[in-house]
């Protein structure tokens, strides 16, 4: 065969998708996520409430348990006879005691549940 007899050869063609060309692959930041409301997003959330909402139920038992114990404990140590000046040692407890406990548990809580906001915080705030 000559080589007039041969078809010129063709123009090379690139094939390419059509969904790369009709938006580029752009990166989402979380903040992004989260604020479109994707399913990436509904996780971090879902992340974030899981762990604040585990934290209250841990300090709701404590609380109940301490609180709730103290019937029990009264009567099974049997702490009405033990009395501070004219009032009995349950008042003391029930009246005095129980609220520093209180206050100190609610510090711990709110100390707690900002670490989880703030570290939520860090999470997002990543690029």
């Amino acid at each position: 065969m000559a080589e007039s007899d041969q078809p010129p050869p063709r123009a090379r063609v690139r094939v390419t998708s059509p969904h790369t060309t009709l938006r580029p692959h752009r990166r989402r930041t979380v903040v992004q996520e989260i604020d479109e409301e994707t399913e990436i997003g509904e996780v971090y959330m879902r992340s974030l409430i899981r762990s604040q909402l585990r934290l209250a139920l841990i300090v709701s038992v404590v609380v109940a348990l301490l609180v709730g114990g103290l019937p029990i404990l009264f009567v099974l140590v049997d702490l009405d006879a033990l009395q501070v000046g004219p009032v009995p040692l349950p008042w003391w407890i029930l009246g005095a005691a129980v609220y520093p406990v209180l206050f100190v548990i609610g510090w711990v809580f709110v100390a707690a549940s900002e670490r989880n906001e703030r570290a939520f915080s860090d999470l997002v705030e990543r690029p």
